[in-house]
């Protein structure tokens, strides 16, 4: 298989994982975001053999991410490729790998989470149906 230009048309975006630009994260953890619309945040995770997430990682908004390739250990829980994992907003977690793994995820932007909220609120107080 030839290599994917990214493609632009009016209804699709398309690009090869591995042509966008790495981020590091930490020793053995780098992050390569993917185009959105904006109000989800999506992104793949590559973690070194013997790696460890540099930090806490909070969610506010809870993340969802499904394991490409490897493991990733999550507290004494082992998930493998295949598997998908979420963690609820508010929750907090710091994953590591002694095989190395790649993940893609997402979580919803915060400001969008918020105008969401304020958006359903508003339908609520407005809906006549309700009295």
């Amino acid at each position: 298989m030839g290599r994917l230009d990214a493609i632009s048309v009016s209804t699709m975006q398309a690009s090869l994982i591995d042509d966008v630009p790495a981020i590091r994260i930490g020793a053995g953890c780098t992050r390569r975001d993917l185009s959105s619309d904006g109000s989800v945040r999506v992104w793949v995770v590559d973690m070194e053999p013997g790696s460890t997430w540099p930090y806490v990682d909070d969610h506010d908004t809870g993340e969802h991410y499904y394991v490409i390739e490897g493991e990733v250990i999550e507290g004494r829980t082992r998930f493998g490729a295949g598997t998908y994992v979420r963690f609820l907003p508010g929750t907090s977690h710091r994953p590591r790998t002694e095989s190395g793994v790649r993940l893609i995820g997402f979580n919803l932007d915060p400001a969008a989470m918020t105008a969401a909220r304020e958006a359903a609120s508003r339908a609520h107080r407005f809906n006549y149906s309700q009295g």
